[in-house]
């Protein structure tokens, strides 16, 4: 039983995902794991965390030793033999996985991603726009949060007069109520609704193709092998996560870290858009951690971790070691980010990564151009709640324009 929404009695090293503290910063006790707990275990809340860079990039690239066949998260409703559901191939292995993902992949193109942009810059501009003209505005509810909805909307080929219903579903399930630390039975029935549209929608496109991801994957095949319609839906509810929620936290988290630091505001506003991405996503990422399970027995820095335990891997963390980051605890866009764990690794790299770097350079790049500077009010800040991702649910913001 946990102790919720307040501190918890915990030893210097101790660490919970659940905790409102460590939502609120998580990285001095990435620090504290790291120096003196690189192996920690959590008993209440049954589980291992790896917090150095080494330790996270080596069990990313094994998931022979470190499966995902029970998914990323560990909230009981994503847990399980049942995590396939929410998370499609991501939360498979071998033969499972090479099979899905090869088959999403030949849907899931460059040549259609990059397609995408000029309609990107398109709805860009047109959420943008009056938000600039009235000069305040909330970075999240207003921006954030539509637009990547919207895009995968058009990547799927979901109809326009149907996005605001898939944009309003997608929402339930992403925003996390702060009185939980599971899936709200309103986000479960969302996920429900969901389904059944995108089952109506994939029989639709089943008689009538169009130029669109949704037809790519029903037609994608190796030999006579094809994705099934529930396996399509499943990759439809993973887009709602996984190209939805990431970039939408990206945007917020991107804006919050140049905020707090007005001289690599400035240079970020000054057309360095790339560096912004790529520096603000190590410094704070939208996605903290995975959970893998241990398919044998390891030993890990002198401690012994049975089979079949959940190992959180904590890739926040491992962003901020020392070992590799100079002055990790810095926002620098000088910084070399190579390293830098924000996509995952091995087999599980994110399919994704492509779209997710597209739309923050179109979004961040249309405000540059049309933003000189801008202010955040403290006051209005909300943070979600999750146990692996890292973001804001209320931005409020005044911009001075060029």
């Amino acid at each position: 039983m946990h102790l919720q929404y307040s501190p918890y009695d915990y030893s210097p090293y101790d660490y919970s995902p659940y905790d409102f503290d460590v939502h609120a910063d998580p990285y001095p006790y990435y620090a504290r794991l790291r120096e003196h707990a690189p192996v920690f275990r959590n008993e209440t809340d049954d589980f291992w965390a790896l917090s150095r860079h080494a330790d996270v990039a080596a069990a990313q690239r094994d998931s022979a030793l470190f499966s995902s066949v029970n998914g990323l998260r560990m909230e009981p409703a994503f847990w399980g033999p049942q995590a396939g559901r929410f998370f499609s191939f991501v939360a498979m292995d071998p033969p499972e996985h090479t099979r899905m993902r090869g088959l999403v992949a030949r849907a899931f193109t460059q040549h259609r991603v990059q397609s995408l942009e000029p309609r990107l810059r398109e709805l860009v501009r047109g959420l943008l726009e009056p938000l600039l003209d009235r000069g305040g505005f909330d970075l999240m509810t207003e921006f954030a949060s539509i637009f990547p909805t919207d895009v995968i909307s058009e990547l799927v080929g979901v109809p326009e007069s149907d996005r605001e219903l898939v944009r309003d579903l997608g929402m339930e399930i992403m925003y996390t109520d702060e009185e939980s630390t599971d899936l709200r039975p309103e986000a479960m029935r969302a996920i429900g609704e969901l389904v059944g549209y995108y089952t109506e929608l994939t029989a639709e496109r089943n008689r009538h193709r169009r130029d669109d991801l949704l037809s790519g994957l029903l037609d994608a095949a190796d030999g006579d092998d094809r994705l099934t319609p529930e396996e399509i839906v499943g990759v439809l509810i993973l887009l709602v996560g996984a190209g939805s929620e990431t970039v939408m936290l990206t945007l917020g988290n991107l804006w919050h870290a140049a905020w707090q630091h007005p001289e690599q505001r400035r240079r970020a506003l000054g057309g360095r858009i790339d560096d912004w991405i790529s520096e603000g996503m190590r410094y704070d990422p939208a996605t903290q951690s995975n959970l893998r399970t241990t398919t044998a027995p390891v030993e890990l820095h002198g401690v012994a971790i049975p089979a079949g335990a959940r190992m959180l891997l904590l890739s926040g963390s491992a962003n901020r070691d020392p070992e590799v980051f100079a002055d990790p605890d810095t926002f620098d866009l000088d910084r070399d980010t190579g390293p830098a764990l924000v996509f995952g690794g091995g087999r599980h790299h994110c399919l994704g990564a492509n779209l997710g770097l597209l739309e923050l350079r179109v979004a961040l790049g249309e405000i540059v151009a049309r933003v000189a500077d801008f202010d955040i009010d403290p006051g209005g800040l909300r943070r979600i709640h999750s146990s692996n991702n890292r973001g804001f649910a209320a931005m409020p913001t005044t911009v001075t324009l060029r």
